[in-house]
């Protein structure tokens, strides 16, 4: 699993928002506020779990990584709902939404960062 390019694939989704709200597009709001159903997601259930659950990382990627599924699920969920200014509005900085990105972000970093510490000499993540 490459935990950058997961960090990058969550980093678009306020490029997505951003889209559906200019195109005043709807949005899968039950998928997106679940997290199993990205890539990192699977991956954190399935064979980082596996790997890594042991890691107090790990515990703490996974906690972030379902908020921001859930922030994320919000702002859709006011998408569907033809509230644009408000979905908007939700993804300016100090909003719960980007606040669970950053957490995110910092989450992905830490868990690899504990991951390669543990896995000296094998690889990685």
């Amino acid at each position: 699993m490459n935990l950058y390019e997961a960090i990058s694939k969550h980093i678009e989704w306020k490029v997505k928002f951003m889209s559906t709200i200019l195109k005043q597009e709807t949005m899968d709001t039950e998928t997106i506020s679940k997290d199993n159903c990205c890539e990192l997601g699977k991956w954190l259930h399935e064979d980082g779990k596996a790997q890594f659950e042991n890691l107090a990382s790990y515990a703490i990627c996974l906690d972030k990584h379902a908020t921001f599924h859930i922030e994320a699920g919000k702002i859709a969920a006011k998408v569907n709902e033809k509230k644009f200014n408000d979905a908007e509005a939700m993804l300016n900085v100090g909003q719960p939404y980007t606040t669970s990105s950053n957490n995110l972000n910092l989450a992905i970093k830490n868990l690899e960062k504990e991951a390669n510490q543990n896995n000296k000499g094998k690889s990685g993540i």
